[in-house]
C-alpha cells in the first residue's frame, strides 16, 4: 500500500471481487490505496473464456472443459453432474483431496498476493475451512461481522445462496439472512452475491439469472447504507444502480479486468 501523503486526511478503498487465479493483477490491487477490500471468489475451478485454466481442465483437459461449459451455459445441469461423475470415476485417488489440494496450490498463490491491510470474505467458490491456514497478520477476514475502516462502518456477508450448480460455500437463504441480519447498519455493506434485483442478477454472457438475495435487498432498503458493494456477476445487465438512499456497485470480474474499483471520502 502507499502511504498517504501528509496532511491528507482523505482516505482511499479499493475494492474487488472475483479473483479467479489472477495473482498477478492482485499483487498490485492495493496500490494507491489505505486499504483492500476483497469479496471472494479466489479460486479458480474453469474459466469460461479460457476453458484451459483451472483445476478442471488441469484434470480432465480441454475438450471436456468445453464440453462442461457448454452444458452449464444451456443449463442442462444434471447432464453436466453425469459428465463430472464419468470422469471422477476414471481418476485414481480421493476427489475430496484432489480438489483440496490443488485449491491449496491456489490460495497459497493468492493469500501471498494479498497487500497490508486486506478485508476480506467469501464467495462461493471458496472453501472457508482452509482460510485461516492462509491469511497473514494483515489480512482480516470477515463474514456477517463489521469493521471500521477510515472512519466508516463496513459489513461483510460472504458466500451464496443454493443452487444446481453446487459450488462449495453455497447456503440456505435463512442462514444467509441471519448473517446480513448480525451485520445490522453500516455505512458499506459488501457482500459476494448482489441483491435479488433482476438487472443486476443477469449475466448478459452465460445468460441467465444468478442467485441473488432478498434478504440483502430488504437490508439495503430497511438500513439505507451508503454503499452496497458485490460481485459474482461477472457480465450483468447494469452494474451500478440506486436503490432508495444507497449506491450499489458490483465492483467487476477482477479476473478478467485486473483493475480495482475505488471508494473514496
Amino acid at each position: 500500500m502507499a502511504p498517504t501523503p501528509p496532511g491528507d486526511t482523505r482516505t482511499r478503498v479499493h475494492v474487488i471481487s472475483d479473483v479467479h487465479g489472477n495473482a498477478r493483477d492482485l499483487a498490485r490491487a492495493g496500490d494507491g490505496a489505505d486499504a483492500l477490500v476483497c469479496l471472494g471468489d479466489l479460486v479458480l475451478f474453469l474459466d469460461y473464456a479460457d476453458h484451459s485454466r483451472g483445476i478442471f481442465p488441469d484434470l480432465f483437459g480441454v475438450e471436456n472443459a468445453d464440453r462442461l461449459v457448454e452444458l452449464r451455459t444451456a443449463r442442462r445441469f444434471a447432464e453436466a453432474r453425469e459428465l463430472g461423475a464419468r470422469l471422477w470415476a476414471g481418476v485414481d485417488g480421493d476427489r475430496a483431496e484432489l480438489i483440496e489440494g490443488a485449491v491449496r496450490r491456489q490460495y497459497a498463490e493468492m493469500f501471498a498476493a494479498f497487500p497490508t491491510p486486506t478485508y476480506a470474505t467469501y464467495g462461493n467458490v471458496d472453501m472457508p475451512p482452509l482460510w485461516s491456514e492462509y491469511a497473514a497478520p494483515g489480512t482480516t477476514v470477515l463474514d456477517g461481522e463489521r469493521v471500521e475502516i477510515g472512519g466508516r462502518v463496513f459489513g461483510f456477508v460472504g458466500g451464496g445462496l443454493r443452487t444446481p450448480m453446487r459450488t462449495p460455500y453455497e447456503i440456505g437463504d435463512e442462514e444467509y439472512a441471519a448473517k446480513i441480519e448480525a451485520v445490522g447498519e453500516v455505512d458499506v455493506l459488501c457482500t459476494h452475491i448482489p441483491p435479488e434485483v433482476p438487472e443486476l442478477v443477469y449475466d448478459t454472457v452465460a445468460r441467465r439469472f444468478e442467485r441473488g438475495s432478498r434478504a440483502l435487498l430488504d437490508a439495503i432498503r430497511r438500513t439505507r447504507p451508503r454503499y452496497a458493494l458485490f460481485g459474482h456477476v461477472h457480465q450483468p445487465l447494469v452494474r451500478r444502480m440506486r436503490i432508495g438512499a444507497t449506491e450499489c456497485v458490483n465492483v467487476g470480474h477482477f479476473a478478467s479486468t485486473g483493475k480495482p474499483w475505488a471508494l473514496e471520502w
